[in-house]
This record gives structure tokens, C-alpha cells and sequence, in this order.
């Protein structure tokens, strides 16, 4: 009985080590392509990285250059603004400029309501004009 029962015990250990061995093979498998996709991951993080960072070092060289045209300019404005003729000469450009500006939105103004007049008046009826007796109706 005892060599039956040793043989009943190698055979079920047997079974259970070949159901571990298959157990073991799917976990590895399955851990091998969870590790084969986290390399592909951060391989794609890494040229991301990359890429942003070419991208930056872009910016910063371009915005370095446009410090130095900038600063460029400011000097310009301060030597012209150093002399009092010049800064005189300023003044008057601006006024122009603020003048012009008034004019144009005072202007645009009046003919805009003037034209919306225009294009009521042709567009009523003759009975909507005699409500208004100040308007002539030969328009």
C-alpha cells in the first residue's frame, strides 16, 4: 500500500507541477507583454521629450532675438526722445493722429445715420412720411 500511496502522491504532484509549469508560462508570457509594451511607452515618452525640448531650446533662441530687436528699438525711441524738437515733433504726429481718428468716428457716425435716413425715407410708405411734417416728400 505504501508504494501505491508514494505513487498516488508522485502522479498528483506531477499533475500540479505541470498545471504550475503551464500557470508559470501564461504568467511570463503575460508579464512579457506588459514589459514590451511599458518599453515601447517610454521609448515614446523619451521622444517626446525630445522633440519638446528641441522645441523649447526654438523658442528660447527666437525670443532671445527678439530681445535684442526690441531693445534695439527702445534705444532708438530714447535718443529721438532726448532732444526736445523731436519730442515736440512727436506731440504734434499724435494730436494728428488722435484728430484723425476723432473725425473719422464723428464723421462715420453722421453718415451712418445719415444713410439710414436716407434709405427709411425711400423705403416708407407715402402715408408713414405724413406722420413726419417736417420731412418734404419729393425725395
Amino acid at each position: 500500500m505504501d508504494s501505491l500511496e508514494e505513487g498516488g502522491l508522485r502522479s498528483s504532484s506531477s499533475y500540479s507541477s505541470g498545471i504550475n509549469d503551464h500557470d508559470n508560462e501564461k504568467t511570463m508570457d503575460s508579464l512579457h507583454d506588459r514589459v514590451s509594451f511599458l518599453k515601447r511607452l517610454t521609448g515614446d515618452i523619451n521622444e517626446e521629450v525630445e522633440s519638446h525640448n528641441r522645441m523649447l531650446d526654438r523658442m528660447g533662441n527666437e525670443m532671445d532675438a527678439s530681445r535684442g530687436i526690441m531693445s534695439g528699438t527702445i534705444d532708438r525711441f530714447k535718443m529721438v526722445f532726448e532732444k526736445k524738437s523731436s519730442r515736440r515733433i512727436c506731440k504734434l504726429a499724435a494730436y494728428f493722429v488722435l484728430a484723425f481718428f476723432l473725425l473719422y468716428y464723428l464723421l462715420g457716425e453722421h453718415l451712418f445715420l445719415a444713410s439710414t435716413i436716407s434709405f427709411t425715407l425711400k423705403t416708407a410708405s407715402p402715408a408713414y412720411l405724413l406722420t413726419f411734417p417736417c420731412i418734404p416728400l419729393s425725395l
